[in-house]
């Protein structure tokens, strides 16, 4: 059975704060809240439209290196669909799967979120910098937020 809410981070865990996406994951999992499925991957592509089926709301989760106020730990926006401008699938935007979802189904995809972590270090061999730690946790903390807002009850993470 597929769950309501997907939480879908992607990014490279041997990247230094590029993990971020993945480890928002895999800390949302370690809570078990019901009615929320988690899936990562190392980036997005088309065949994730199918994991948007039967969702009610959808969160992107992602590192960023610009989250618009270098000052904020993490950016927060609606999505839409919209076609990607690059010439290959290799790095889809969260839009570009959502419109791919709207081309296979003829249908709107489910409200979709993304939450951009800024991270600072992104080399390969690195481990996450302790200021990705900060922002991590404030977007761990934002979650509980955006699930009453939804209509889930979550537990504090």
């Amino acid at each position: 059975m597929t769950a309501p809410i997907l939480v879908f981070g992607w990014g490279n865990p041997s990247r230094g704060d590029d993990a971020l996406g993945p480890l928002f994951v895999e800390r949302v999992e370690a809570l078990n809240l019901p009615g929320i499925e988690c899936l990562t991957d190392f980036q997005l592509q088309v065949e994730h439209a199918l994991d948007l089926l039967g969702r009610h709301r959808v969160l992107f989760v992602d590192a960023s290196v610009d989250a618009n106020d270098p000052s904020a730990p993490y950016r927060h926006r609606r999505l839409i669909p919209a076609r990607d401008a690059s010439f290959s699938t290799h790095a889809l935007t969260p839009e570009s799967v959502l419109q791919v979802y709207v081309d296979l189904h003829d249908d709107a995809p489910p409200p979709c979120d993304l939450l951009a972590i800024r991270g600072e270090h992104f080399e390969l061999g690195e481990p996450l910098s302790p200021v990705a730690a900060t922002h991590l946790e404030a977007a761990l903390a934002w979650l509980t937020d955006w699930l009453s807002a939804i209509g889930a009850t979550p537990n504090t993470p």
